[in-house]
């Protein structure tokens, strides 16, 4: 596909781009991408969300993509499409303007005599690469990172500033880790002398297959004999805490502020909402979602959604509740004694 200049393309090439089909002026060029109430006549949006439906009517967007179902509510030109939501990802990809996270090997980059470094590589200022690191071809590494000894990183992947990833952790190929992560910290393993606690080493490790991505400030902890295992395609948000011996099945998501505790063996195509927790040495099948702050603490073994979580309310109601609940116990005594009754 040929940009009609510098990132500005004509809506039939977008079309071909995502598998679409144009409806209006196919030649209307786009240079960016926009929500529907801010969008330019230059940029394009989309609409997945029924309620955002009125605003089809009153965009200023040069064009929308959506789909079949509700082309006919659209004034401007649209690109039709079954997964609205896909091709907007997949345009959007296309315009972005992330800088790189390096340019070229900074001076002041430290890299261990010993360490093996693929073609093209990038390391911003003060990157410390230890003994024994592998960097494939095309691994791009911000500046403060440092890369501990015997580690593998996968080609094309792309570490953020201030990224720490402990020894021996084995990176797939095209993985973003985002800044402040730690992968493969100590996990949380102590035995308790009398009131003393003991740490236990950890002598597992931690793997994490490709083209996954895991967010800023979230910590995996290595395993303490046997590995912690990221799948492959897994996302994984912001301050997310993944306890050693972990498995996190192939496409998975994990969303922010979600603790996850050691040996917990989560399936494929797994959502975990939000600030979840689940407790440790639970399996959860493939095919789960897992509704915002809910508690997991036994295992899932039935594909479906499952939640726990209470929704807000007043504080009236929220402390009537309370009290009623207290007295739940006695209520259901007295339930039994006039059952018995009857």
């Amino acid at each position: 596909m040929t940009a009609i200049n510098k990132g500005t393309y004509r809506l039939a090439e977008l079309a071909s781009h995502v598998g679409g089909v144009v409806q209006g002026d196919s030649t209307t060029p786009i240079s960016s991408v926009a929500t529907l109430a801010g969008a330019k006549h230059h940029q394009i949006s989309f609409l997945t969300n029924p309620k955002y439906k009125s605003q089809l009517a009153e965009t200023h967007a040069g064009a929308v993509i959506v789909h079949d179902k509700v082309k006919g509510d659209v004034k401007c030109a649209a690109l039709i499409v079954d997964n609205p939501h896909v091709a907007f990802a997949r345009i959007a990809q296309l315009f972005d303007t992330t800088p790189a996270v390096a340019s070229n090997i900074a001076q002041t980059a430290i890299i261990a005599s010993s360490a093996r470094l693929g073609s093209d590589v990038s390391l911003g200022e003060n990157v410390i690469i230890e003994d024994n690191v592998v960097l494939g071809d095309g691994v791009s590494i911000g500046a403060n990172t440092v890369v501990r000894k015997g580690t593998h990183i996968g080609q094309g992947s792309t570490l953020y500033p201030n990224v720490t990833i402990y020894h021996d952790v084995v990176i797939g190929k095209r993985v973003t880790i985002h800044s402040q992560t730690v992968v493969g910290s100590s996990g949380f393993g102590y035995a308790n002398d009398k009131g003393v606690w003991l740490p236990i080493p950890q002598l597992g490790s931690v793997r994490i297959g490709d083209d996954s991505q895991i967010g800023a400030s979230t910590s995996i902890d290595r395993g303490a004999l046997d590995d912690t295992i990221i799948g492959d395609n897994v996302i994984i948000d912001n301050q997310v805490q993944i306890g050693h011996n972990c498995i996190i099945g192939d496409h998975s998501c994990i969303c922010g502020s979600t603790g996850i505790a050691g040996s917990c063996n989560i399936g494929k195509h797994v959502i975990i909402a939000g600030g979840c927790g689940v407790n440790g040495h639970i399996s959860i099948c493939d095919n789960v979602q897992v509704t915002g702050f809910t508690m997991v603490v036994q295992d899932i073994t039935s594909p479906g959604v499952y939640s726990s979580g209470q929704p807000a309310q007043t504080n009236l109601e929220w402390r009537k509740n309370t009290v009623r609940l207290q007295k739940i116990g006695s209520l259901f005594d007295r339930v039994k004694a006039l059952e018995k009754q009857v």
